[in-house]
């Protein structure tokens, strides 16, 4: 558990360098990532190759003992570069060309722009590969960032008919796939294939979905040119790429396959404000975040990497990028880094070191202020910094599974933006609701991806698994016939992979483990949201979707049904089917339920209050704006590290557990 910083020491004078280095280190910071947006200072023209300055920086900084991330600069290609080759840049829906002037200003399928990229970090590669105080490299910066994943340019459109020749090996797999029968859109050849774009109407459907996994793999085919770049210059460290919050236009998993290590940018008090939440709950967490929007990203990219993930850039002040940008309640910035090593983090990297004085970010706060004073960020820096001295004293290295797993599919998110058929259907807010769920219970979480392992988990929950196939169907009975519950979420099996409704109707290939099949759906308007009664007692309520069943073919027993007499939910041999998006609080009582029929332990934890485990240590973390007492016999006293059961708003807790898992 190791905290860094964000450091850009083009910014500033060079007779600053050393003093901030010793700064650095006495605030506990041992990891220090540079370079990535540094391309004009290393080549301001073309072939005018500049490190020295690099070279200086890089001596001051592992002097000093710290360890350095380097980042290749690609995110920002200079000026010179762009007026050199205008056919770099990415176009968007409208036609227009995303030009020159602030960043991530390319197309990923670009190949000028991949032999440019393949040039300077094959040259950063060679340069660095072999420096000891080099222990990452990080790949480009936050890929997709401003919406620049889906390109229209000419490179794209070219690149499009062959990865369609490389998926479906003949026209008429294509054709008879995609039901290009309808509205006479057949093809007789791969190339006569538009780019689903600029159309009358809404193009077909699943070729907008082939052509998002199209992009999604122009992502993993550039981050791999880069990885596969380093490793040839002799680069032995770990390579990491930094992955966003509330972002799933390209499939993190597969980009994830090539790299060492995951890590995400957190952002809480940002992205509360992009988020999906009512008013209400932005009020509330306006200056913490949403209790779960760090976990589940944290968990999420977790998932990524066999367990080794960072934070690299955490919020420690206002941003500037957000509708409004609240600044953090006392307490946050140390909150939010304990929460990251208690999911599992090996480092927190705080962004940034200093608040820039100048350009777009001027208004984004950083552990010291433009003149170089301590920010307010700072004395929690050095609380963390002490705490984990103490928790460095016991091993928290062993890596424990959690006992229920949710299953996490970008395809499936993309099928459902395509066709939301309802106002308001997030995909990902629903999987953040069923994620809030299982954390309200004090659940630890793991998240997997439809081709991940199963096994070892009491349950599965699928919250909106769009697209399934035989081979997960599979494997999710092969679960349930080993006492593994599954839980599935309505919506789920109701597309094969190329977009067609399933031969036998949904939930498709999951319909013998289900025992449903679903007549027609409801796509639920505002105000038009059936109620239901548990069997517990608790009320709850439909939101945006509902599944109609046909009940000649549906063999699984109800369970519980909706005010109007259709069933909400129903069960079949350790397999529950729950036919709506249900209110979040319903699904904390079905959860519960779940969790105590396989007897996994649950806690009825204060609002705003979750806990986390990482080895024999359990944290436990007060979102809410007022002070919450965790439940009694909860925590263990004589193993209390710190804090206490009363836990002030943005205070820690943190003990040696000795609860037993499933």
């Amino acid at each position: 558990m190791q905290l860094g910083v964000c450091y850009y020491p083009e910014h500033w004078p060079r007779d600053r360098w050393p003093q901030d280095a010793r700064d650095m280190m006495e605030a506990g910071i041992r990891v220090v990532r540079i370079g990535e947006f540094s391309w004009s200072r290393l080549e301001p023209s073309a072939g005018d190759l500049r490190f020295e300055w690099l070279d200086e920086a890089v001596e001051v900084l592992a002097a000093a003992g710290l360890k350095i991330v380097m980042g290749t600069p690609t995110a920002t290609p200079p000026k010179w570069l762009v007026d050199a080759h205008p056919e770099i840049l990415a176009v968007d829906e409208n036609g227009d060309t995303r030009g020159y002037g602030s960043r991530r200003h390319y197309c990923f399928s670009s190949p000028t722009f991949r032999t440019l990229s393949e040039r300077i970090v094959r040259l950063m590669g060679e340069r660095y590969a072999n420096h000891p105080a080099i222990i990452a490299w990080q790949t480009d910066n936050e890929y997709g960032c401003h919406d620049t994943i889906l390109s229209y340019s000419a490179a794209a459109r070219a690149r499009f008919p062959a990865w369609l020749e490389a998926r479906y090996g003949s026209v008429e797999a294509l054709n008879e796939a995609w039901g290009t029968v309808f509205w006479s859109m057949e093809v007789s050849e791969f190339s006569q294939v538009e780019a689903p774009v600029g159309t009358v109407t809404e193009p077909h459907p699943a070729i907008v979905l082939d052509y998002r996994r199209f992009c999604s793999d122009m992502v993993v085919e550039y981050n791999r040119l880069q990885v596969d770049t380093l490793r040839a210059a002799g680069v032995s460290g770990d390579i990491v790429h930094n992955f966003m919050g509330l972002f799933t236009e390209f499939d993190h998993f597969d980009v994830a396959r090539d790299l060492d290590i995951a890590s995400w940018d957190s952002y809480p008090l940002g992205f509360l404000e992009r988020g999906a939440h009512d008013d209400a709950t932005k009020a509330q967490y306006r200056q913490q975040g949403h209790p779960d929007f760090a976990g589940f990203h944290h968990d999420l990219y977790r998932a990524m990497c066999k367990g080794r993930w960072w934070v690299m850039e955490q919020q420690p002040g206002p941003v500037n990028w957000a509708i409004s940008n609240a600044a953090p309640l006392p307490g946050m910035v140390r909150l939010w880094s304990h929460e990251a090593f208690a999911h599992g983090a090996e480092v927190v990297s705080y962004f940034r070191w200093r608040q820039a004085p100048f350009a777009q970010e001027q208004m984004h706060a950083g552990l010291l202020r433009p003149d170089g004073s301590p920010a307010s960020a700072w004395p929690e820096l050095l609380q963390v910094r002490d705490e984990l001295a103490t928790l460095a004293e016991h091993d928290t290295t062993t890596a424990q599974q959690a006992p229920v797993t949710l299953m996490f599919d970008y395809a499936s998110i993309w099928a459902c933006q395509i066709q939301p058929h309802a106002e308001n259907f997030n995909p990902l807010e629903l999987y953040l609701s069923w994620y809030s769920a299982l954390r309200r219970l004090g659940l630890d979480v793991d998240i997997v991806s439809p081709r991940d392992a199963l096994s070892g988990y009491s349950l599965i929950v699928l919250p909106c698994q769009v697209i399934a196939d035989e081979a997960l169907a599979a494997r999710l009975s092969a679960a349930r016939d080993s006492g593994t519950r599954v839980v599935i979420g309505a919506r789920s099996g109701s597309r094969t992979p190329e977009f067609q409704i399933p031969a036998q109707l949904a939930p498709g290939a999951l319909s013998e483990l289900t025992g449903v099949t679903v007549d027609r759906v409801d796509g639920l308007r505002p105000g038009a949201e059936p109620a239901v009664t548990l069997s517990n007692g608790a009320r709850g309520h439909a939101l945006r979707w509902r599944d109609l069943l046909d009940h000649q073919r549906t063999s699984a027993q109800v369970v519980t049904r909706f005010e109007d007499g259709e069933p909400a939910i129903l069960h079949q041999r350790g397999v529950s089917y729950l036919t709506a998006w249900l209110s979040e609080d319903s699904l904390v009582a079905i959860l519960q339920a779940e969790c105590q029929a396989c007897g996994i332990t649950t806690h009825a934890l204060p609002d705003g209050v979750r806990l986390r485990r990482r080895g024999p240590l359990c944290f436990a973390f007060n979102y809410a704006p007022e002070p919450r007492w965790l439940p009694e016999g909860l925590v263990n006293d004589r193993g209390l590290l710190a804090g206490s059961r009363v836990l002030a708003p943005a205070d820690v807790c943190i003990w040696f557990s000795d609860e037993k898992r499933p």
